[in-house]
């Protein structure tokens, strides 16, 4: 990071980023080129013994198509969430910015196999989209569901204050 006086540190400004967020911004490639894909998520954020967070996010997807293709190829994939803080106004033209607060980094995506897992999945996903739903599985649907953990490798947040 070149500014580093811009680089988020505190694990629990981290925490409120990343549950404040609703779309995580997925980077990965194929034959086709590179291509980014929206997703909504759910996640898991841990403080490992060492005191670095070992960060897990959750997504459903369709069973075929571009991106589920481009992730069984190749599960290394780039993500990016940010939170928007509004306009910074200036004197002149060059001087204006934006506040801004957010995270980017690397994961390894696997797609998650067995009806607990992709059980568990959705219900982080629901956790952090939806608390206050009712968890009501359709055991065919989640059969036929992919679900699937980014396991992230290094991730870095960073902010922007408005002054």
């Amino acid at each position: 990071m070149r500014l580093k006086k811009r680089e988020i540190r505190d694990k629990e400004v981290l925490r409120d980023l990343i549950d404040g967020c609703s779309v995580v911004r997925i980077g990965a490639a194929d034959e086709e080129g590179m291509f980014i894909v929206p997703v909504n998520y759910g996640y898991e954020l841990l403080e490992k013994e060492d005191g670095t967070l070992d960060w897990k996010l959750y997504f459903h997807s369709a069973a075929q198509g571009r991106k589920a293709e481009a992730f069984a190829k190749e599960p290394v994939a780039a993500l990016e969430l940010d939170r928007e803080g509004g306009v910074i106004r200036g004197d002149y033209t060059c001087s204006y910015s934006y506040a801004y607060q957010s995270i980017m980094g690397t994961g390894k995506i696997r797609k998650l196999e067995s009806e607990s897992e992709k059980r568990y999945g959705f219900e982080k996903i629901m956790e952090h989209l939806a608390p206050e739903a009712e968890l009501k599985f359709d055991e065919n649907l989640l059969k036929a569901a992919d679900v699937y953990c980014i396991e992230v490798i290094s991730f870095t947040g960073k902010e922007r204050k408005a002054q």
